[in-house]
């Protein structure tokens, strides 16, 4: 069976709970750390939900916040519904396909 997996990224709520409230706050913050990221990739940081990220980064996020990955990323996982296959779903075409065809008009001279 497949399992759907996704995740949840938690970074505003543990800067909150540290009492940080903006991204410029942890610009500095990461720079002690030897993380020299711009005012607007941590903005994009705290803001969004990253794809991808460095273990660096997590490790410096995890001791400014002084808190686990866990903490930072929950996640999830759930069940994947099977995908059902089109087997005989579908309605059969009408018998007389022929007459739903329009007929090809006729000019005759003169008229």
């Amino acid at each position: 069976m497949k399992r759907k997996v996704g995740y949840t990224w938690r970074l505003r709520e543990v800067m909150a709970q540290q009492q940080i409230f903006t991204a410029t706050e942890l610009v500095p913050l990461l720079r002690e750390r030897g993380i020299d990221l711009s005012a607007s990739q941590v903005h994009r940081l705290v803001s969004g939900t990253p794809e991808r990220l460095s273990l660096q980064v997590m490790a410096a996020l995890c001791d400014i916040l002084s808190c686990t990955p866990a903490d930072l990323v929950a996640t999830t996982a759930e069940n994947a519904g099977v995908r059902k296959t089109a087997t005989g779903d579908l309605p059969a075409p009408p018998a007389n396909v022929a007459k739903l065809r329009p007929r090809a008009a006729r000019i005759l001279p003169g008229a």
